[in-house]
């Protein structure tokens, strides 16, 4: 299988509840911190279980859902595949190993907190994590074309998000209280 196959290929299936299982566990350990950048790009370039527009349509479910979002992901990738067994290897791939890990970067950092190397490490990480959050997005524009409110006006409420967060200060949750059902109606009016 080609490592970067174009997106725009057909799409394949994970070969076994393994595969399912050692594909988030590679996806879960090569995003440490931010995984949705690697997740599209091991499901939708690499693997090709999922094409761009089911990633965001599964992503869109996933962000509804309490918990985090790739977490859910995982749930309803390995569902489509192979049922709640599906489900339970591939969030069992995406949480195990990172876990072993957390919990021995927390006994660590226990002893080194104070040093002023590790918090200058945990503030850079914490701004390679936004860059790829913003390269996922510019990634992904294109499948707003195919959205029934169209790219202007997912753009515009993407851009109307962003001022109330980051300019206004406004809470997130009052936010997406806000525009969501409005972006809701929008849709479905599109729809219709």
């Amino acid at each position: 299988m080609n490592d970067l196959a174009s997106p725009d290929d057909t799409t394949s299936a994970p070969d076994s509840l393994s595969d399912l299982f050692f594909t988030f566990n590679r996806l879960s350990l090569q995003g440490f911190g931010g995984v949705l950048a690697v997740a599209q790009r091991e499901l939708v370039e690499r693997v090709r279980w999922l094409t761009r527009e089911q990633f965001v349509e599964t992503l869109s479910v996933a962000q509804v859902l309490p918990g985090p979002n790739v977490v859910n992901m995982a749930l309803m990738v390995g569902d489509r595949f192979f049922g709640l067994r599906g489900a339970f290897a591939a969030l069992a791939g995406m949480l195990l190993v990172p876990l072993v890990i957390v919990l021995a970067l927390t006994a660590l950092y226990t002893q080194f907190a104070s040093h002023p190397m590790v918090s200058g490490a945990l503030r850079g990480m914490g701004a390679v994590a936004a860059g790829l959050v913003i390269s996922t997005a510019l990634k992904l524009l294109g499948t707003l074309k195919k959205s029934a409110m169209g790219r202007p006006l997912g753009i515009a409420f993407a851009a109307l998000t962003i001022v109330a967060v980051a300019v206004l200060r406004w809470p997130l949750v009052w936010v997406i209280a806000g525009l969501g059902p409005v972006a809701y109606a929008t849709a479905y009016r599109s729809l219709k």
